[in-house]
């Protein structure tokens, strides 16, 4: 298995990049195609005694975030992510994992790799951390901004089938993001899906609200994905907010001291469980590859568990499954 990883990517490329491509080459037997400058790339490589296991591409531009996405990929053709892509399109990789810019990365999928047959939207599909440590899968968070009824109601088959195939959930429980959990509640593209849901094959839950999501109760959570990126965000500012004010709390005098040096075992175990660099990254759900979205701030471990993710991703053949289900469903 051969998966390319764009090396210049991310808030830390390349080192983090590089180290966590000979960490995911160490823990499982794959070759991973670092893509970006040999000059550059090359020397990190060489003392990590893994020849044959680490490749690497030559690519010369990157594609900033301060760069318009579609235009970047149609212009920069030797940028790091679009020769990336372009290895995936030819057959010559497996998957492609970056953690640089999002916008480009769905453009690269969409131009360069192209959609499943039937699949109208893809949908950006990250996890969750939740309270019972499973964590929760969240589609769309932004690969479309709007959706028709039909395209939420593919957003659950592919999570229902991400779920079970790599996070490895029996009977994944898929739920629909709403403003009440009682049939009827919400807006009109809600209230079209939720009966083509119940009669969609997979193991529907019903509607769930936003206060719920963190408990872990339900696998997949199906939105637009305006609402999926509005919540995403709200999330991770809530818990960056919620760890600083902690902080705080905890050094504001030499009582609170002690009893944080007290708490630090259990306070690492929590901050642990809510890391995102555990969960990998966000696959790109309905393109007809496998493509993988770490955060911009991955570092080693993120991206590591991102090349891990997409190992399973392409083991467990679930491109094909998508295939698959989207044509039975045309039949």
């Amino acid at each position: 298995m051969r998966i390319a990883v764009d090396a210049l990517g991310g808030d830390h490329a390349p080192h983090a990049i590089v180290a966590g491509a000979l960490g995911a080459a160490r823990e499982k037997d794959i070759t991973v195609v670092l893509v970006g400058p040999k000059a550059t790339l090359t020397p990190q490589i060489a003392v990590a005694g893994l020849t044959g296991r680490i490749e690497v591409v030559e690519a010369t531009e990157v594609i900033t975030d301060l760069d318009n996405p579609s235009l970047a990929v149609r212009r920069k053709k030797h940028s790091s992510l679009v020769v990336a892509a372009d290895l995936l399109r030819a057959g010559q990789v497996d998957a492609v994992v970056t953690a640089g810019n999002t916008g480009a990365f769905m453009a690269a999928g969409l131009l360069l790799v192209g959609r499943i047959t039937g699949i109208e939207r893809p949908a950006l599909a990250p996890q969750i951390p939740t309270r019972n440590g499973r964590g929760v899968v969240l589609l769309d968070v932004g690969a479309n901004m709007d959706a028709k009824p039909e395209h939420l109601l593919q957003y659950g088959v592919m999570g229902a089938l991400y779920a079970a195939k790599v996070l490895r959930r029996d009977n994944p429980k898929v739920a629909l993001l709403n403003v009440g959990a009682e049939e009827g509640k919400g807006n009109q593209v809600t209230k079209d899906v939720f009966p083509m849901m119940r009669n969609a094959g997979f193991n529907f839950a019903g509607n769930i609200e936003a206060r719920d999501i963190l408990a872990g109760e339900v696998d997949v959570i199906v939105c637009d994905g305006f609402t999926g990126n509005v919540l995403l965000k709200a999330l991770e500012g809530m818990a960056a907010t919620f760890g600083s004010m902690l902080k705080d709390h905890i050094i504001r005098d030499w009582q609170s001291r002690l009893g944080g040096l007290l708490l630090r075992p259990s306070l690492s175990n929590f901050k642990k469980e809510f890391d995102y660099s555990e969960y990998g990254g966000a696959p790109l759900l309905g393109i007809n590859g496998v493509l993988v979205k770490c955060h911009g701030s991955s570092e080693q471990m993120a991206i590591k568990n991102g090349l891990l993710q997409a190992a399973r991703f392409v083991e467990q053949d679930v491109v094909q499954s998508i295939r698959d289900s989207v044509a039975c469903r045309e039949s």
